[in-house]
């Protein structure tokens, strides 16, 4: 491990993994934790689950192209306890903001928060105000934990215990918006883009699904490190591999010239209104269909598949006829997206 803290540390990558092993692991150790999971999943008593998470929220611009900091803040968590197969119940909100931030500018993230809160259909029940000296953090920086309910039969979702080969892969539409509309706005960038965040709450497209009884054997967010680093968590924690097609992969035209004029991968860039779902073959056309009928899923599509070939590696199908390996990220594109 480097001897300081990177902004590398920061995304979502081989560098953050590495972080949360060698320190919070190491001391922190326990069951719940070492699942590694967006939830800590908690058996209260019998045929009684609790999944518990939290998330810090310092994105820079606090306002961007489709949301701010307190419905990025709310969505994230919502999402958090969702892809663990949760039903959002409660969250904390913890505030640390500068000397010197505009009262309106709080007014309108609290708003946010609570209109965001209410779409979701949970309660902000506690929290947390600090008030720090000017230029000891930047604008507003939000903590939000989070505690939903979990059926037995959903526990595993999270852990990708019963992910086989043959399975099918789906992402409910367009990757990389959001971090393209935080780049287009940030000011020590010369171009405007109108690529709006997908920040958004998927639990009521996740809840859909799930109360379907389809046979869905894993779900998670694809946020910092974006699609290709949920991947790649996913090839680990199975013997199997993941073969991808890069056609089938729904990346919109404009959000794909800018990575190409920057040297992005839309793989890599980070989602705010994303999940991955992997699903039994014979139930993936339903399921397909059952996403593509809520708003935040109509642009669903199938990209893969779990394979037998290639054992612990992504491959990526090319459009060009060719194949690529599928790494996780080893630095950061882009800081502070999230």
């Amino acid at each position: 491990m480097t001897k300081q803290i990177s902004l590398n540390h920061g995304s979502g990558g081989k560098l953050t993994h590495k972080l949360i092993d060698d320190i919070f692991i190491k001391y922190f150790d326990n069951p719940a934790l070492k699942n590694k999971t967006d939830s800590a999943l908690l058996k209260i008593e019998e045929n009684k689950n609790l999944a518990f998470t939290t998330d810090s929220y310092v994105i820079n611009p606090i306002f961007f192209p489709g949301g701010d900091i307190g419905k990025l803040a709310v969505c994230g968590t919502v999402n958090d306890l969702a892809v663990s197969g949760a039903k959002p119940l409660y969250l904390s909100c913890g505030i640390i903001i500068e000397e010197g931030l505009p009262i309106h500018e709080l007014d309108v993230v609290a708003k946010s928060m609570s209109e965001t809160a209410k779409k979701c259909g949970v309660e902000i029940v506690c929290g947390d105000t600090k008030i720090v000296e000017k230029g000891a953090c930047d604008k507003l920086f939000i903590n939000t934990a989070g505690i939903g309910a979990v059926n037995d039969n959903f526990r595993d979702i999270s852990l990708a215990a019963n992910v086989e080969v043959g399975d099918k892969i789906i992402v409910n539409g367009f990757i990389a918006d959001h971090e393209i509309a935080v780049l287009g706005i940030r000011n020590s960038f010369d171009f405007k883009t109108d690529v709006e965040s997908d920040c958004a709450g998927l639990n009521h497209l996740i809840g859909k699904v799930l109360s379907k009884n389809y046979s869905v054997k894993f779900i998670r967010d694809a946020t910092r490190g974006g699609l290709a680093t949920v991947l790649c968590e996913l090839v680990e924690m199975g013997d199997f591999g993941i073969t991808i097609d890069e056609s089938s992969v729904p990346v919109r035209e404009n959000v794909n010239g800018i990575c190409e004029l920057l040297g992005f991968d839309p793989l890599y860039l980070a989602n705010e209104g994303k999940a991955i779902f992997v699903v039994k073959r014979e139930d993936a056309a339903a399921v397909l269909k059952a996403m593509q009928s809520d708003d935040l899923g109509k642009n669903s599509r199938i990209i893969g598949e779990i394979t037998e070939e290639h054992r612990g590696i992504v491959t990526l199908d090319t459009v060009s006829g060719g194949g690529r390996i599928i790494e996780m990220l080893a630095g950061g594109q882009l800081p502070r997206i999230c």
